[in-house]
């Protein structure tokens, strides 16, 4: 194809937490735009500023206007369209805090409140002044509450497809003011008539549905999970119904924890190019999401987005590819792929989607275990080899060797802790009081060290390309883990030495979480760190 045929994206997610810096967000698009990307969507929750509304985006580093005309006009010198991405619906959590705004649910706008409409049209103007692009993705996805919360007190009882459409009609005839074509993310109009499924057959799309689509909307067909190229044919079979429009968004992922997973990102990409291509949908973007507190670098991915452009340019050869790479970035791409290492661990045969036991494990509390039974046994000591190799490919590179660092650190912290809780659980249950003091005094004191060194790189690497804003949260969870970690040391060396009759929560025994001795993909801090509540 040639470079005006088709747009080829990525999505850059701002909104969980991890605001890029200006001089790393011109650097982003510099690097993008080298590899043949001409666009970029920036998705924005609530992290922009909004003419009239101080608490959207308060304390968050959100982009102030001129932020954002400085990135427009910057992106367009290198020919990169920036397209807002933005939320007009549901994932807005967090304005709710600040009991400002008219809500259904805690994340869902409070759809025909007219307070919800003088809000979405502050932000359509603010943006149509900061960005030349006439297109505006509004988000509208996952609104799965819709009209069961305080919409459902005031007004009754509908179904989420009534809602939706007129809450949509009400967003076009907004969009249309400021000369937007809009873009939503199509699931919500699968949903409703397929009993909340969106990945589904071949299917004829009710006509009504077709219909409630305005002319000014494109819809946006997302999928990283497949590597099925019959998947991917049924979903543009049914786009299709919709819209001859349809644009289509994959994943390089970046929100599985502080490691990326680019093998099962590159993975899922030809079989979507080549159904894309089959439909004639020459508009492709990737997304970049940081769900659970993007701790992944963006540019941790530069293999996925590396591989992906060429795909599209229609090379396919994996050696050249390679060979191309290294000359861009100075690096063999099979080095850069080792930044996956934390999550490669016991993972279960012909698994096709990615584990994470490079984050839960991290969190896992040795005492509680909620985990562990994912864990296999001897799995641990690949940590130090991952270690080795990630500090080697470090010093062979001056630009990128602080993502490398930063994960050979993490490395080095999951090298004991990965099977700590089995182990100490173990010796425990076997009145084994010298080797619990071992432990306490080796690996529970090495975890200390090694947290400690993981913090000061994680932390440079955020404040390197983010605005600080959101690290205090990782300050709060590492901060946390390895205030416990000293804890359960001393209750250990109390135990031993005599001074506790029993530990309580190693009295206990592990009950299995979906699989035993296999990685599971668990991407949720909250959740791993404890079986207790915590609100």
């Amino acid at each position: 194809m040639k470079k005006n045929d088709y747009a080829l994206g990525v999505m850059l997610d701002v909104s969980r937490n991890a605001v890029m810096t200006m001089d790393h967000m011109k650097k982003f698009l510099l690097k993008i735009s080298e590899m043949g990307y001409n666009c970029m969507f920036l998705y924005a929750e609530n992290t922009y500023e909004v003419d009239g509304e101080p608490y959207f985006g308060y304390m968050r580093g959100k982009y102030t206007k001129e932020e954002m005309r400085e990135m427009d006009e910057y992106a367009r010198s290198l020919g990169i369209e920036v397209i807002p991405c933005i939320q007009t619906l549901a994932h807005l959590l967090a304005i709710s805090k600040w009991e400002q705004y008219s809500m259904d649910t805690d994340d869902i706008l409070m759809v025909d409140d007219e307070s919800t409409y003088v809000l979405i049209e502050k932000m359509f103007k603010t943006l149509s002044q900061c960005f030349q692009t006439r297109k505006l993705h509004v988000g509208m996805d996952e609104a799965h509450m819709l009209g069961r919360g305080k919409h459902l007190d005031k007004y009754g009882y509908e179904t989420v497809d009534v809602i939706m459409k007129r809450h949509l009609k009400r967003v076009c005839e907004i969009a249309k003011k400021y000369g937007y074509d809009i873009m939503i993310w199509s699931d919500m109009y699968f949903r409703p008539w397929n009993n909340g499924e969106y990945f589904i057959e071949k299917k004829t799309i009710p006509e009504e549905y077709v219909k409630a689509l305005p002319d000014n909307v494109i819809p946006v067909y997302w999928d990283y999970y497949s590597d099925d190229f019959n998947n991917y044919d049924n979903m543009f079979y049914n786009h299709a119904q919709l819209s001859n429009k349809t644009w289509f968004a994959g994943g390089a992922w970046t929100w599985g924890g502080f490691a990326p997973h680019n093998a099962a990102s590159i993975k899922c990409t030809p079989p979507a190019i080549a159904a894309a291509k089959k439909h004639g949908v020459n508009n492709i973007f990737i997304t970049m999401w940081g769900d659970n507190g993007a701790e992944c670098s963006r540019y941790s991915v530069l293999p996925t987005l590396f591989f992906i452009s060429e795909h599209v340019k229609g090379n396919t050869d994996m050696e050249l590819i390679k060979k191309k790479f290294k000359k861009r970035f100075g690096i063999e791409f099979d080095e850069f792929m080792l930044l996956d290492r934390p999550n490669e661990i016991a993972v279960p045969e012909n698994e096709a989607h990615p584990v994470c036991p490079g984050k839960y494990m991290l969190y896992s509390d040795p005492f509680l275990g909620f985990l562990d039974s994912t864990v296999r046994l001897g799995e641990g000591k690949k940590y130090v080899e991952y270690a080795k190799e990630l500090r080697t490919v470090a010093k062979k590179t001056k630009t990128y060797g602080y993502l490398f660092d930063t994960i050979a650190k993490l490395c080095d912290v999951l090298a004991d802790k990965y099977e700590l809780g089995v182990i100490t659980r173990a010796a425990y249950k076997a009145g084994d009081k010298e080797e619990l003091l071992r432990l306490a005094k080796e690996e529970y004191t090495r975890i200390e060290v090694n947290m400690r060194g993981f913090m000061k790189a994680f932390e440079k690497q955020w404040l390197k390309e983010n605005k600080p804003y959101g690290l205090e949260i990782h300050h709060h969870r590492l901060g946390g883990m390895l205030n416990r970690i000293g804890y359960c040391k001393k209750t250990l060396i109390e135990y031993a030495n005599g001074k506790l009759d029993s530990i309580p929560e190693l009295e206990e025994d592990i009950l299995t979480f979906k699989k035993n001795n296999e990685s599971i993909y668990f991407n949720n801090y909250h959740k791993s760190y404890t079986s207790s509540l915590i609100q």
